[in-house]
Formats: structure tokens, C-alpha cells, sequence
């Protein structure tokens, strides 16, 4: 994606693109808008001759990570609406990876999970993802990624618990 100035099509994503007075905020925004984009990670599935498209990726993702679940579950997770989570999920039974079955906690709902051959798929959903993050980091030598991750580790930790308040009392300082 290079950056020549035309406003027709993808352009470079940089920190500078985001008005932060936190480079490390404008950095991981940076982040999040390429590593989140729809039409990027598409592209790359596309060149890589994967035969599932990105929403489908997305799915198996998020059911491998954390099992079944019942359709208005998972469009919150994919951030869509129920009747796109539809079709989504009949692509992937007509592909055998997924299979609707009764919530045995409410035989009413239903519950979307991974077949045999979708936890299968899922997993290579995830090798695709190992092999993005080794070309990521090929130049970086084993001491740089051993801290970035030890580091990362601790930012999202931090992030869950700072979340975890901020749902509390918003973004007021806390009370003395």
C-alpha cells in the first residue's frame, strides 16, 4: 500500500495519520486499522489462495477461542447484525465447518459450533495468523520479541483491568 498522495484507494497507515498526543496510542491505532481491516485481510487470503473468505476466518476464530455459541453472541464478536451472521453461518454449514444444535441451558436458542473439519479449518485460521506474526517479526532477534511480548503481556493485562474500571465510572479520574 503505498502512500502517492491519491485519495482513490488504500493508503499507508501511519501513527502520524492520528492526532494522539500518545505516539503509543497513535501506534496501536495504526495497528488496529490494518491488522482489523476487512479489505486487507481479505486481499491477503486472496493472495494466498485460502479458499474462505475473511468473515468466515473470523468466525472459526472467535469459535475455536471460545466455543459455541448462539447467534446473537456471535454477531456482537464480529460487530454485524444478526441476519449478516446468518449468512455467514449457512456458508460455513454448507462447507460442513459449523452445525447448529439446541442450548441445552434453552432448548428455544440455538448454538452455532465447529464440526470435526471447522476445527480443523480453525486451526489453520490460526497457523495463517503464527505465520503473519513470524514475517512481522523475521528481522527481530529472539531478545527483542521475548520483551515485546513479556511487555505486551503486561499492556493488555493493564488494559483488561483500566476497562474493567473505566466501565465503572467512565472516564472520570478516580475518587480520592
Amino acid at each position: 500500500m503505498e502512500d502517492n498522495g491519491k485519495t482513490d484507494g488504500p493508503r499507508s497507515l501511519r501513527a502520524s495519520d492520528f492526532p494522539y498526543r500518545s505516539q503509543l496510542l497513535a501506534n496501536l491505532s495504526a495497528l488496529i486499522l490494518l491488522w482489523d481491516s476487512p479489505a486487507i485481510q481479505g486481499d491477503i487470503l486472496a493472495k494466498t489462495g485460502e479458499s474462505l473468505d475473511q468473515q468466515s476466518h473470523q468466525t472459526l476464530r472467535h469459535l475455536l477461542a471460545w466455543g459455541s455459541m448462539r447467534p446473537t453472541a456471535l454477531s456482537e464478536v464480529l460487530a454485524t447484525g444478526a441476519s449478516h451472521v446468518s449468512k455467514i453461518v449457512r456458508r460455513l454449514e454448507g462447507d460442513g465447518l459449523v452445525e447448529r444444535t439446541a442450548d441445552p441451558t434453552d432448548r428455544r436458542a440455538t448454538l452455532i459450533s465447529l464440526t470435526e473439519a471447522g476445527q480443523e479449518a480453525a486451526r489453520g485460521v490460526y497457523a495463517l495468523g503464527d505465520r503473519m506474526i513470524a514475517e512481522v517479526l523475521e528481522g527481530w532477534s529472539d531478545a527483542d520479541i521475548s520483551q515485546y511480548t513479556d511487555l505486551t503481556e503486561r499492556f493488555v493485562k493493564d488494559a483488561i483491568a483500566s476497562a474493567d474500571r473505566m466501565l465503572e465510572r467512565g472516564l472520570l479520574p478516580p475518587k480520592s
